[in-house]
């Protein structure tokens, strides 16, 4: 299959990390745009931006008939569909492979299996790699008061069909296990149309550590190292880094083996994340999910292997394969990466959209900005209020903090409140400064200050 032309079907800062990356492999591309989104950076940057529709995501980004017409009509040979969106929609995928369209991304039925949580349990205990103590599916709340006197309390309900902690609520005794089980029901449905939940034990002293691999679709894959994800408000990720430092050495090599082999035993074709929840009390870890795409946090893996994520995406789905060796991927230094959010951490996250009257990032060797915006540019209501990422590495994860601390410091934004000065606060405080953190901590730690300050 030879990529000639991609149609990139997504916005923002992973829109145009997706075009440099094409434009570096001597690609066309072709950019769909909502009408909010027309004069955006990425819509300037590509070789040809057309008009899906208008601002709401249902009528532009979201719409697989919309999307894929625009490639067609713009004779494009494949389609990159980012992060979110239509990233993990299997229709989209299965449509590209009808209309000899090649999906960036891997098969629809992989796609279809990692995004349901129980098939993808299924397929990780079919791997021989560990899960998290639970159960199959669970369709009532009797049934759930009998599981959860099995596993013992705490427990979490999970949707089946979930992701972003949708669905997600935990329970520590019987007496709140009936109210759990009704919440999540309700939320998994109106989020994703699939009230289906299963339960699991859930872990107290967790970090959430995930390892980045490439597969060829043919059952050869590798890992580009790990991260740890552990800084988390309401299950979404603030901040992540890379590698992960709070493991034993033995035991992190267990963890990308495992990643590796549950991959190679679904022939993962393409880039993709597998998660796991690291127990610290026990010193063990326990898978969670795959996310079949390219992750919002790639670029911490990118810093400390010195590797284009992007391109090994294009190359497997073009059927290139892998084309280094696991011998050839090498971990220097360590990495953080600070999500920069159009919000106001003082108003419990409160969004911000508005013009940016300022913006002025720091420029240094060490600091890598992924980012779509510009002074004068306006952060859109309608989408996510991500508006960047600031990544920065050094030698060591010490380095890398006091690096973080001043870029932060050094970048002048003006006309909208961001997540920054939240995120300095993070990294410098003495818990994360000593890596004590876990996936508890921010909304038990700081964010109970923040609200008392």
């Amino acid at each position: 299959m030879t990529v000639n032309r991609i149609f990139v079907a997504n916005r923002g800062e992973i829109a145009l990390r997706v075009l440099r990356t094409a434009r570096a492999m001597g690609l066309e591309t072709v950019i769909g745009v909502s009408d909010a989104d027309r004069d955006s950076l990425p819509a300037q940057m590509a070789d040809r931006a057309v008009v899906l529709g208008p601002a709401q995501a249902t009528k532009s980004y979201l719409n697989v008939d919309l999307v894929l017409h625009a490639a067609q009509a713009t004779g494009c040979d494949a389609l990159h569909p980012g992060y979110g969106f239509l990233s993990e929609k299997p229709e989209l995928a299965r449509r590209c492979a009808k209309e000899g369209i090649t999906f960036i991304g891997p098969r629809p039925e992989t796609i279809e299996a990692m995004g349901d949580k129980l098939s993808a349990i299924a397929v990780a205990r079919a791997a021989k790699v560990a899960t998290v103590p639970g159960t199959d599916r669970i369709d009532s709340a009797a049934k759930a008061a009998e599981a959860a006197e099995d596993l013992g309390y705490p427990v979490v309900m999970k949707a089946s069909a979930g992701g972003g902690g949708k669905g997600m609520f935990l329970a520590r005794s019987a007496d709140g296990l009936a109210s759990a089980f009704t919440r999540a029901t309700r939320e998994a449905e109106a989020a994703f149309g699939d009230g289906r939940l299963y339960m699991e034990r859930f872990v107290e002293k967790a970090r959430h550590v995930e390892v980045q691999i490439v597969g060829d679709g043919a059952g050869n894959v590798i890992h580009f190292g790990d991260r740890d994800c552990s800084v988390q408000r309401r299950y979404q990720k603030l901040i992540e880094e890379a590698p992960v430092t709070a493991m034993p050495p033995a035991l992190q090599e267990k963890l990308r083996d495992s990643a590796v082999r549950l991959c190679a035993h679904a022939n993962y074709r393409g880039a993709g994340t597998v998660e796991f929840l690291y127990d610290v009390a026990r010193e063990d870890f326990y898978f969670i999910e795959v996310n079949s795409r390219i992750q919002v946090e790639h670029p911490v893996t990118e810093e400390i292997t010195g590797q284009d994520l992007i391109r090994h995406q294009i190359l497997a789905a073009s059927g290139a394969g892998l084309q280094i060796a696991q011998a050839d991927i090498h971990l220097e230094g360590h990495a953080l990466e600070v999500r920069i959010n159009a919000e106001d951490a003082e108003r419990d996250f409160t969004p911000c959209p508005g013009r940016l009257t300022a913006w002025s990032p720091p420029d240094r060797p060490e600091i890598r900005l992924d980012s779509h915006m510009r002074a004068g540019d306006l952060v859109p209501p309608f989408y996510d209020s991500m508006v960047g990422k600031l990544i920065v590495r050094g030698k060591t994860r010490d380095d890398a903090i006091e690096s973080m601390l001043r870029a932060i410091r050094d970048f002048r934004i003006e006309g909208v409140t961001t997540t920054l000065p939240f995120a300095a606060r993070i990294i410098d405080h003495p818990d994360f400064r000593g890596n004590r953190i876990t996936t508890r901590w921010l909304e038990d730690t700081v964010l109970p200050a923040l609200e008392t300050a």
